[in-house]
């Protein structure tokens, strides 16, 4: 076992640089900002960035981990909730709204969510496996049609994510997985 070494300050506070300026690019300009322009607005070379993060997806993965593991958290917290149909559309509209933070994001995430060599492929996984226990809940309750599946669920997320971002105003992810709960009520 390798022991890790903690960073030098410097180092620290330049990974901390590149986050926030990650962050902020991945929120202008979607998920395919320019890893240069990053490294510049944070006052590094391109080599420190990669240093820190060797791909694009690795730093996107940095970034993402705490907030997914926040929504799988959510999840299972909401196994307790009396009303399981309505934990899952609470968990989804959250799990959305983390999701639909940079353009982009959606489809990365789908398509992460079934290539296991994608660094967002073990938080997309964990969220999927909580969500499932959600769904078989919400199923087990009469609430859910017995057909649905979480894999199934995620997709239509990002579908209403994507198609939501494109509607005027806010709210429109909301609005599209509301209309889509409608249809997957038991009847």
């Amino acid at each position: 076992m390798t022991d890790v070494k903690p960073m030098r300050a410097d180092a620290r506070r330049n990974y901390e640089r590149l986050l926030e300026e990650a962050q902020r690019a991945f929120a202008e300009h979607g998920v395919e900002a320019s890893l240069e322009d990053i490294a510049r607005r944070a006052g590094v070379g391109i080599g420190t960035l990669y240093r820190h993060f060797p791909t694009r997806d690795a730093l996107l993965e940095t970034l993402l981990r705490a907030r997914f593991d926040v929504q799988a958290e959510r999840a299972r917290t909401l196994l307790t909730h009396p009303e399981p149909l309505n934990a899952l559309h609470s968990w989804l509209a959250g799990l959305g709204d983390a999701t639909g933070t940079f353009r982009g994001l959606v489809e990365l995430t789908a398509d992460a969510l079934n290539d296991e060599s994608s660094r967002l492929y073990e938080s997309c996984h964990a969220m999927r496996e909580v969500g499932s226990q959600l769904v078989e809940r919400a199923k087990r309750a009469g609430e859910l049609r017995e057909d649905v599946t979480a894999h199934e669920l995620l997709l239509l997320l990002h579908a209403a994510s994507w198609a939501g971002g494109h509607l005027p105003g806010e709210g429109g992810m909301q609005r599209l997985l509301a209309l889509v709960f409608e249809g997957l009520r038991a009847s």
